[in-house]
């Protein structure tokens, strides 16, 4: 796979998990692939990967599974 910012062909694919929202509105999206490129030190995901989060965040109530998870702020 190609890097789409330096044309690099050392592309890969991690799987990362990202918060969506805050309080009652949180929502936690895991294994979501996105495109890391060790020569330039960018990552993106595809716009394929960013209509399937928009989905997913649309249809949570039918996609999304309650699960009890600890919050901690960070202060100075």
């Amino acid at each position: 796979m190609m890097c789409d910012i330096c044309g690099s062909d050392n592309v890969i694919i991690r799987q990362i998990t990202r918060a969506y929202g805050k309080g009652e509105d949180l929502l936690v999206i895991e294994n979501i692939p996105i495109l890391s490129c060790p020569d330039c030190g960018e990552s993106y995901f595809t716009a394929q990967t960013l209509h399937e989060i928009e989905r997913i965040k649309r249809q949570r109530k039918s996609l999304a599974v309650e699960r009890p998870v600890e919050v901690a702020s960070f202060a100075q």
